[in-house]
């Protein structure tokens, strides 16, 4: 999927869509304020025609007429909402992707660091022994100098690798908390599609 998605098509098509998406919203917006001056307008038609009793002809029409005005508000409405509901969706999908390979990326720049790490102090190790071995003054202070050398490489490594772990779990604090967001979200729409298919 990542492959798929990287295509720079996409990101080429991404500002036209954007703009789709908002033309949409501003569309639905219309239709649903239109649809309630409709429902409100007919509503008080309704009333006042019942009163008048006229005839019935004309009290069918005016009923038709609220009905279809209702339906399209409840129409639009609903598209409304779940138009924001699938583009909070979409919005929560590619953040929990782009934490995941970041994640990812992260995991293995640790393991790099972890073993990098473990090679320097195999090595060492070696050279401790080596110097153990050797007993002359000047090979003992050049191995002491190699050896501080080495010992101050280990001690940025280690840093490193704590740098490294520190990112990681950042990274999976982040990602614990969008699938915790993207959780409730889908909690939140399944209850709201009980609503809706209790209000029909």
């Amino acid at each position: 999927w990542q492959k798929i998605f990287m295509i720079p098509l996409w990101s080429k098509m991404a500002v036209f869509w954007n703009k789709m998406f908002l033309t949409i919203i501003v569309l639905l917006i219309v239709l649903f304020l239109d649809a309630i001056r409709e429902v409100r307008k007919y509503s008080a038609v309704h009333v006042n025609e019942k009163a008048a009793n006229i005839n019935a002809n004309a009290f069918d029409h005016i009923q038709m007429k609220l009905f279809r005005s209702q339906r399209n508000l409840y129409l639009s409405g609903f598209s409304l909402f779940l138009w924001l509901v699938l583009r909070r969706t979409v919005t929560l999908l590619t953040q929990l992707a782009k934490g995941m390979a970041s994640h990812a990326a992260l995991e293995t720049q640790v393991n790099d660091a972890t073993e990098a790490a473990k090679k320097y102090m195999a090595e060492n190790e070696r050279l401790q022994e080596a110097l153990s071995e050797k007993g002359s003054s000047k090979k003992k202070e050049s191995a002491e100098a190699t050896d501080e050398k080495l010992k101050k490489e280990v001690e940025h490594l280690k840093a490193e690798l704590q740098k490294t772990s520190d990112a990681l779990q950042k990274a999976n604090n982040e990602v614990t908390a969008v699938k915790k967001q993207s959780e409730g979200l889908r909690r939140e729409y399944d209850h709201l599609m009980k609503e809706y298919e209790q209000l029909q």
